[in-house]
C-alpha cells in the first residue's frame, strides 16, 4: 500500500498554524506538520542508515549509508513533536537540543547536523 503524501500547501499551512507564536495548535496541525517535514527530511536525506521517530505522529529512515532489514535500527533519532518543528524549521539547533536533551540519538550515524533546518519544496 503507498503512503499518502501530504501536499506542499498543505504542509506549509499546517507548518505556519503549528509554529504560529503564542498559538496553540490543534493535534491535527501539529500531526500534519510533522509529517510533512518528516517526509521533506526522507526526500533530501534519501537513505536508510537513520531512523527518526516523531511519536506519535511519524518516523522516517534516511541518510544514505548502511541499513538495517529487521528489528531495531542502529542508528535513531526521537525527540517529540514540538522539538521536531523546532528543529525542522530553523528555530532550534542541532547542538543545543542535543545539550538541552530534548533530542535523543543513538548509534554513530545518529546525527542531523547538515540535515536541518529541512529543505522544503
Amino acid at each position: 500500500m503507498a503512503k499518502t503524501r501530504i501536499r506542499p500547501l498543505d504542509g506549509e499551512a499546517a507548518i505556519a498554524a503549528a509554529t504560529a507564536d503564542g498559538a496553540t495548535a490543534s493535534r491535527d496541525a501539529t500531526a500534519t506538520a510533522t509529517r510533512y517535514l518528516l517526509q521533506c527530511l526522507a526526500d533530501a536525506a534519501q537513505g536508510n542508515t537513520v531512523e527518526v521517530r516523531v511519536p506519535p505522529f511519524g518516523a522516517v529512515q534516511c541518510i544514505e549509508g548502511p541499513g538495517h532489514t529487521r528489528g531495531t535500527p542502529p542508528n535513531v533519532v526521537e525527540m517529540d513533536a514540538t522539538t521536531w518543528l523546532e528543529l525542522a524549521t530553523g528555530r532550534l539547533t542541532w547542538a543545543a537540543g542535543i545539550a538541552a536533551a530534548r533530542i535523543h540519538a543513538s548509534g554513530q550515524r545518529a546525527d542531523l547536523t547538515g540535515y536541518v533546518p529541512v529543505e522544503r519544496p
